[in-house]
């Protein structure tokens, strides 16, 4: 029965996590096509494609989003689901049964694991055809030529060669009216302007030309000029009732060859990126020997000397030349000479490094480029696997289901991830940062996040209780909590007076007691700050004692008395004394300079913020005590 049961569990939670996961894929991938579409939109609309084009880049762009669309849905389908489980209460008879959150993440954690491989085999197989199909299609839709549509009263340019301007156009017939026309096929020297009373513009059969029909109007054209020095250019005016043209427009859809795009690295497969990797190092190590043979062969080393001045050189056996002597001993024009050749060498030294620096500074590039979609393929897979660590703890913690919370905390984290791993990548590709560090930077980073949340969400801490940060703050910073005690309307029974005010005696020697032992204003010893992890069991004490008399005169009628109720401070037990309960930690800070010194003044501020609020609980502690005894007991 106890394996039934688990098995039983092992489907609902799946069942649960699936129809969300179904839901939350979908909406995701939906959200990225529309985002890459609205790149692409300008290649797609007012071109005439067929609905199989169309349905092609959808396909494709969709293969090449399904890596990256399963993360996001990972996240929002695990924090939803363990969000619905806490909010339904499910998740709290789980674990009141003796199933621990492990063990409920388990059949999920092990699908994720399963997803995890499919989005690599999307990332290694399927993604690199349809990486480059999708390229090759965007490059052929760029170079489609759009459909003849000529607006109104507006210059249209998008045949190539031509404007033409069209006054009036009838939507019905095509008729046009009004047309300008300018002709620019053979040059903006030879231009050519039409002008037409009416026209008609149509498709030849073929697709490949326009046949344009016009009637009654006036054709400009400049002859060319027999003399060149001539300023006066003659022109031809042709005046027609009826006007044929053919002019080149290729409308259909042509496929363009993607073999251009096999430099490309996200194209390629692991295998091939590590053969590609190989033979960029090849060529690159083949170009650098290059270069250093050149560099040390004798064309940088060869000068320009004389038979004479050689033998002169070699029978007084001269290694050195003092080319500052020989440079003043130049006549002018030979100086001139002299550095107008330089000039020349060195700028052609400077163009030829120039362009060799480029060629490997390229490979370079491509190098690393190759390696990081290398690691971006598992780096992507990863992210499914620790994105669930991080949805299905959170949704445990916050227990908040549906579309709400769950789809805002997943947007965040998922930009967070986007941001850290588009910045890593971008700078380590550019050579300012190791490759592998930079692609694997949003791992590293969101990776504990994960293991963090899992750990506390099975150990049932409160992270994201406010109330336990405020705390936190308001000890850090010696912030006040103010008391508000008012007056009760219905008063169970009367405090006893009189036993509160020997309470208050005690109090007031207690805290006078203590103030005059501590000498609290002074500096505290710096050793004993970060050797000291203990509470100060005398303040607690004192705390305890105040809070139990607050507690008895609170049902008190006398509106002044409780009015001086909530002058009693807050006290902190430990801020005084220590930064943490953990003796070690306490010795590291205090050698860490200069968090130590920080830390040390600040427990010197929480001091003398002690001292004020023991002053106040005596002064307090009076006012009341004189409230009692001359208005109330008597």
């Amino acid at each position: 029965m106890g394996i039934l049961r688990i098995k039983k569990l092992d489907i609902f939670v799946l069942k649960s996590f699936m129809l969300l996961f179904a839901g939350t894929f979908f909406i995701c991938l939906f959200i990225f096509m529309m985002q890459f579409l609205w790149r692409y939109v300008d290649e797609l609309v007012g071109k005439g494609l067929e609905f199989d084009i169309l349905a092609q880049f959808f396909i494709l762009s969709a293969l090449t989003l399904i890596p990256i669309s399963l993360p996001l849905a990972i996240l929002l389908a695990a924090l939803m689901t363990f969000g619905n489980f806490g909010e339904r209460y499910e998740l709290l008879s789980m674990k009141a049964a003796g199933i621990p959150l492990l063990r409920i993440m388990r059949p999920i954690a092990l699908l994720s694991i399963i997803l995890a491989f499919t989005s690599f085999y999307f990332q290694n197989v399927v993604g690199p055809k349809a990486q480059k199909q999708l390229w090759t299609l965007l490059v052929s839709l760029k170079q489609k030529s759009p459909e003849v549509d000529i607006p109104e009263k507006v210059f249209y340019s998008d045949i190539e060669g031509y404007n033409i301007y069209v006054n009036k156009k009838d939507r019905d017939t095509g008729i046009l009216q009004d047309i300008l026309i300018y002709n620019f096929s053979d040059g903006f020297e030879n231009a050519r302007i039409i002008w037409a009373n009416e026209g008609k513009l149509e498709l030849t059969a073929d697709k490949k030309h326009l046949y344009l029909h016009l009637y009654n109007g006036e054709l400009f054209e400049n002859l060319k000029s027999q003399n060149i020095d001539s300023k006066n250019v003659p022109y031809r005016r042709e005046t027609f009732s009826e006007k044929h043209t053919l002019i080149d427009f290729d409308a259909e859809f042509n496929m363009v060859d993607g073999s251009f795009l096999n430099r490309r690295s996200d194209i390629k497969n692991m295998i091939e990126i590590t053969e590609t990797i190989d033979s960029l190092k090849v060529y690159t190590d083949s170009v650098g020997i290059a270069m250093y043979n050149e560099i040390m062969s004798s064309t940088y080393k060869k000068e320009e000397i004389s038979k004479a001045d050689s033998a002169k050189m070699s029978k007084q056996n001269l290694t050195l030349i003092n080319t500052d002597s020989i440079f003043r001993s130049m006549s002018s024009d030979d100086k001139l000479k002299t550095l107008s050749t330089t000039e020349r060498r060195l700028s052609s030294l400077s163009s030829d490094w120039s362009m060799k620096s480029f060629v490997t500074q390229d490979n370079d590039k491509s190098i690393r480029t190759h390696r990081s979609d290398w690691h971006k393929k598992i780096t992507l897979s990863f992210a499914c696997v620790f994105f669930f660590f991080i949805g299905a703890p959170l949704g445990a913690i916050i227990r908040k289901g549906g579309l709400g919370m769950p789809v805002v905390i997943s947007v965040l984290i998922f930009i967070l991830y986007y941001i850290i791993d588009s910045g890593a990548t971008r700078v380590a590709k550019s050579g300012e940062m190791n490759i592998i560090l930079g692609t694997w930077m949003s791992s590293l980073v969101l990776a504990p996040m994960g293991i963090f949340l899992t750990y506390k969400s099975n150990k049932d801490s409160v992270v994201f209780n406010i109330d336990l940060y405020k705390a936190f703050f308001r000890k850090i910073f010696g912030l006040r909590q103010s008391r508000h005690i008012f007056r009760k309307e219905v008063i169970i029974y009367s405090p006893n007076y009189e036993k509160a005010c020997e309470s208050l005696d005690i109090i007031c020697k207690e805290c006078d007691s203590y103030a005059n032992t501590h000498k609290l204003l002074g500096p505290p010893n710096y050793f004993k700050v970060f050797t000291n992890h203990t509470h100060d069991d005398h303040i607690k004490e004192i705390s305890l004692q105040i809070e139990s008399v607050i507690e008895e005169l609170s049902n008190s009628k006398d509106a002044i008395v409780l009015n001086n109720l909530n002058n009693y401070p807050f006290l902190f037990t430990k801020a005084h004394k220590s930064v943490s309960d953990n003796i070690w930690l306490n010795i590291i800070l205090g050698f860490v300079f200069p968090i130590g010194i920080i830390i040390w003044l600040n427990i010197w501020r929480h001091r003398v913020i002690l001292d004020k609020d023991l002053k106040n609980i005596i002064k307090t502690s009076k006012d009341i005590q004189e409230r009692i005894r001359t208005n109330i007991l008597q």
